[in-house]
């Protein structure tokens, strides 16, 4: 993945100007290609995304003024969590965004995760992406001139060194411009970012603490930042750009909506509940703090614990004190399951069901422990969660894979092929799901829905295996 915001990834530190210049750039360049082109999220093995139906829906609500502000389709941008404890976020090809959960707890509120996003908005609006590849290209074909002229001048001369100098000099030429090249594009997203937090009347002040944070983060790791060889403008002209633009907003000091705040204290306090250890969200939420996040916080640690005993009274008391807040009834559900009381969690998770019918991620919950009962009754309900769940969210692989074990103890044969195709499909296997797709298209009625499905994902392995 290409990183377009925090602390730089890439260390390029001056050194030996023969042949690992070179090696250098060509390694950058094959790493930001592969990122550039990488086809879906769920098929990058490096990047440990995460799912939560909760922190993603008030991610979504930080993020869709902020889209609409950059005349972006807030229904087509994707934004993902990354399970990385860093101080980062991205984008990549797609329209998506990637954020740390790092990020997520060390910001302070959802300004600085709101300013985040307004900067990688900045990126996608821009097409700032698919500009740096051409200049990715670009500096590969110029080290590839350097690199022959190089081995020419070796030859001619018989001596490496002669070699080796002219290919160092001319990566580092190159390297310097692709670096330069990316600074420019940072600047210019965080210009965007600045009138689109403007434009949404959000003060950019919190875009302002989180650069703070990026500079603290930078001395602390011991990071030095050098002027022309680092991807990113310096910190100290990143804080003095954005303080210089609150001193002319009317924004400055525009105060925060209030649920905001609270759903970035329930942010920060599920994130930490589930990454920490206990003793240190004992420590962050203290037994005497009795608001909901602190109970929020120490109700997941216990049960992240092992302690159900204290947990399960806990999140009782929360769904009591909220009773239509449908994730603590998935936190619940959660904890009956894994403490394998699956019939037990039936009841919250249908309650969050009812609460929050259009969430694909809480019907695939209540779809796989109605299929896990193993309770003959549960059998259709569950059909019914799945297939709802695939319909609001198409690559949902797990529920197709659940489907084909609900159609296959229905004895729909048809159905049966065509969700595994679909699980096939999304795994990348496209051998297995072609004749999957063919096989579907044999035993569903023609020109049913389920049967026009199977003739897409035909046409579709077709062409794949055909390129």
């Amino acid at each position: 993945m290409t990183p377009h915001f925090g602390v730089p990834i890439l260390n390029v530190i001056p050194g030996d100007k023969h042949v690992r210049p070179f090696i250098c750039l060509t390694g950058l360049i094959a790493v930001l290609a592969i990122a550039a082109s990488s086809p879906s999220l769920g098929q990058d093995r490096n990047v440990g995304i995460v799912r939560d139906a909760e922190i993603e829906n008030i991610i979504r609500d930080y993020a869709t003024p902020i889209f609409n502000a950059a005349g972006l389709d807030s229904d087509t941008v994707e934004v993902h969590l990354v399970n990385d404890s860093r101080l980062n976020a991205f984008v990549t090809g797609g329209q998506r965004v990637f954020i740390n959960t790092g990020l997520l707890v060390r910001a302070k509120g959802p300004e600085e995760v709101i300013g985040v996003i307004a900067h990688e908005a900045g990126h996608i609006s821009g097409g700032h992406l698919a500009r740096f590849q051409e200049e990715l290209r670009n500096a590969e074909a110029k080290s590839i001139i350097s690199a022959l002229a190089g081995l020419a001048a070796g030859i001619a001369t018989g001596d490496s060194r002669v070699a080796g100098a002219i290919i160092g000099k001319g990566t580092d030429a190159n390297l310097a411009n692709l670096f330069k090249y990316s600074r420019v594009q940072e600047s210019a997203a965080d210009a965007a970012a600045l009138k689109y937090l403007d434009a949404t009347g959000m003060s950019s002040r919190g875009l302002l603490d989180f650069f703070k944070l990026l500079q603290r983060e930078i001395r602390i790791t011991g990071g030095r930042e050098h002027p022309y060889l680092s991807t990113h403008p310096l910190a100290n002209d990143r804080i003095a750009v954005v303080s210089n633009h609150l001193a002319l907003s009317r924004f400055a000091n525009a105060p925060t909506a209030k649920n905001l705040v609270q759903k970035h204290s329930y942010i920060r306090a599920k994130l930490i509940g589930f990454t920490e250890p206990l003793e240190t969200t004992l420590r962050t939420y203290p037994i005497e703090q009795k608001d909901i996040p602190a109970r929020y916080a120490r109700a997941i640690a216990y049960y992240r614990s092992a302690n159900l005993e204290i947990a399960l009274p806990q999140v009782d008391q929360l769904i009591a004190d909220q009773p239509d807040n449908p994730y603590f009834y998935e936190l619940k559900g959660q904890m009956l399951i894994e403490g394998g009381r699956i019939s037990e969690s039936l009841v919250p998770y249908e309650r969050m069901v009812e609460l929050a019918p259009r969430e694909p991620l809480l019907r695939l919950a209540l779809g796989k422990a109605q299929v896990e009962s193993r309770q003959s009754e549960m059998l259709l309900p569950a059909l019914d969660n799945l297939q709802a769940a695939v319909r609001m969210e198409p690559d949902m692989r797990e529920a197709w894979r659940l489907l084909t074990v609900i159609n296959g103890r229905l004895g729909n044969k048809g159905e049966l092929a065509l969700a595994q195709a679909e699980y096939r499909f999304l795994s990348g296997d496209v051998k297995a799901a072609q004749a999957l797709a063919e096989r579907a298209i044999n035993i569903l009625p023609t020109g049913a829905p389920s049967w026009l499905r199977a003739k897409d994902i035909l046409s579709e392995t077709k062409r794949q295996r055909n390129k």
